[in-house]
């Protein structure tokens, strides 16, 4: 598979550097994470002139490496390799494989010249146990699946065809390392089955588990459906007979969320400028694994376009919530009614705020319409933003609403400044 360069993550490892603190890195399974710091960020260290042997890696998933899973072993081979007052990189693979890992890496940040960084598995390694094992000791560096941009800089065919495979088949980076359908098409269904699934039921002791398997699915087949734990237990109870409780739904949820499979989206009232707790938004971290889960049997593209432009937007770092706009309404009656408008993403970062719709097509008056419909009524001052499925010239309207091709937004850096 061709060298695929994650600048991103490494600048942020880069920026972290000797910070006194355990840097992390987490994500979903087979996202890149032991690549990016034994590879990427390994290479990075001996061009600026580290020498190799003060870049101790420690792979604790290797077989070969099981004895350093053990502390005291752990802690003589680090003393064996210090040999001066020089940095020293520690790189721990998989590090939730060594035996009381958070008192083992807490003791190393007290070795003064000892910078840390490790990769957790999402199954043993949540982001709330940074948090909470590390006592403002830890900084999460939270990697996603390829970019488009990422994956498009490998991928040997037109921009369309690779648009049309990520779509399909997601951002994995094993994936550009097979050339089938059924190849792809097997490893997601295999990893999603013998990995993500398996990690769940093992790290919460599932021992039922055909309502987990369910709740994945319809959480697959509904993504940028507003929905919410309750009335899931209802379509449980009125479509699949089962007793399910709504505990156990937001549970299972949660699990998912854990393992960094989906990410939840809440709504904001753009003009009360105010949370609301529910309905929700779930989107797939992966879309291959979520295509994957349902057979590839469904392919709507709009969804799947909406999907991708959140992916994008977590990855560039934005906070992405739903918008809500509330509008006055009147019926066929002539009466009145309150009702509300949906923006697709309201995206946050430090002061910066956009306003996005994510349309595959508009084709028609009434559409156009629509998909402004919105935004029109959004009366602050931050950019308006249409994404739509085609090749289309970067144009803005007469009230400041930019219409922009999912192509351009998706492979320029400064795509939301256009």
């Amino acid at each position: 598979m061709a060298h695929i360069e994650r600048n991103k993550y490494l600048d942020e490892l880069v920026s972290l550097r000797h910070n006194g603190m355990i840097k992390v890195i987490t994500g979903m399974r087979r996202c890149g994470k032991s690549y990016l710091l034994f590879e990427i960020f390994a290479s990075w260290l001996e061009n600026e002139g580290i020498a190799s042997d003060h870049i101790i890696k420690v792979d604790l998933e290797d077989y070969k490496n099981r004895e350093m899973r053990n502390p005291d072993n752990l802690y003589a081979y680090m003393e064996s390799r210090i040999a001066d007052d020089a940095m020293y990189y520690l790189l721990l693979d998989e590090v939730q494989m060594l035996d009381k890992f958070e008192d083992v890496l807490n003791g190393f940040l007290r070795m003064r010249n000892v910078d840390v960084y490790v990769t957790g598995s999402n199954a043993k390694f949540l982001s709330k146990d940074i948090a909470t094992e590390f006592r403002g000791r830890g900084f999460e560096v939270k990697m996603y699946p390829l970019s488009f941009g990422e994956y498009m800089s490998v991928y040997p065919g037109s921009i369309q065809a690779g648009f049309n495979e990520y779509m399909l088949y997601g951002g994995l980076p094993q994936i550009l390392s097979y050339n089938t359908e059924e190849q792809k098409a097997k490893f997601l269904k295999s990893l999603f089955d013998e990995t993500y699934i398996k990690d769940i039921k093992d790290r919460y002791e599932i021992r039922k588990d055909d309502d987990l398997e369910e709740l994945i699915n319809i959480m697959a087949s509904g993504i940028g459906a507003l929905t919410n734990p309750n009335k899931l237990a209802n379509t449980f109870r009125s479509e699949k007979r089962s007793s399910i409780s709504y505990d156990t739904v937001k549970e299972y949820i949660d699990y998912l969320i854990d393992s960094f499979l989906v990410e939840k989206s809440t709504r904001y009232d753009i003009k009360g400028k105010r949370y609301i707790n529910s309905p929700y938004k779930y989107y797939f971290m992966d879309l291959g694994l979520r295509n994957a889960r349902i057979n590839f049997r469904q392919s709507e593209r709009s969804h799947l376009m909406e999907n991708m432009v959140y992916n994008e937007l977590r990855i560039r770092g934005f906070n992405v919530d739903v918008g809500t706009v509330p509008v006055v309404v009147t019926d066929e009656n002539g009466r009145q009614q309150r009702s509300s408008l949906e923006v697709d993403f309201v995206c946050n970062l430090g002061s910066r705020r956009y306003y996005i719709q994510s349309a595959y097509r508009m084709e028609s008056d009434e559409k156009i319409k629509q998909e402004r419909a919105s935004l029109l009524k959004v009366d602050d001052s931050f950019k308006k933003i249409i994404v739509i499925g085609e090749e289309s010239p970067v144009t803005r309207d007469e009230v400041g609403i930019t219409t922009i091709s999912i192509y351009d937004f998706l492979l320029k850096d400064n795509s939301l400044e256009l």
